[in-house]
């Protein structure tokens, strides 16, 4: 059974002709969210931020870079402790703005469409 992509936020400008995406310090892991975990994330850390892009990236690319560690009440979050090839990424979203100021999202990735 395929595994189900996970994602990245990130600015238009630091993936754009990147080819990846690598760890940026004080951390040495790219954060990534479920589905299901998503809205709760951008809302968290990127309300009202305009210009971003939503990454669709297959966790089966990654290797053993990839960890599920503990994070918000203990759930699992996918951590990429390794540099994201851009070959993993399936498909690259904008992320633009609702009224709210918060992000609405490519229809099927989190139900409803929107955080």
């Amino acid at each position: 059974m395929k595994a189900e992509p996970i994602y990245h936020i990130c600015r238009r400008g630091d993936w754009e002709g990147s080819g990846g995406l690598t760890p940026r310090p004080p951390e040495d892991f790219i954060h990534f969210s479920t589905a299901a975990q998503l809205p709760e994330s951008a809302a968290r850390h990127w309300t009202g931020q305009p210009g971003l892009v939503l990454l669709t990236v297959d966790p089966e690319m990654l290797g053993d870079g990839l960890r599920w560690e503990p994070s918000r009440r203990d759930v699992l979050f996918p951590h990429l402790y390794a540099s994201l090839p851009g070959a993993a990424v399936m498909r690259v979203d904008d992320l633009p703005l609702g009224a709210d100021g918060r992000h609405v999202f490519p229809p099927g990735v989190v139900a409803g469409g929107a955080a």
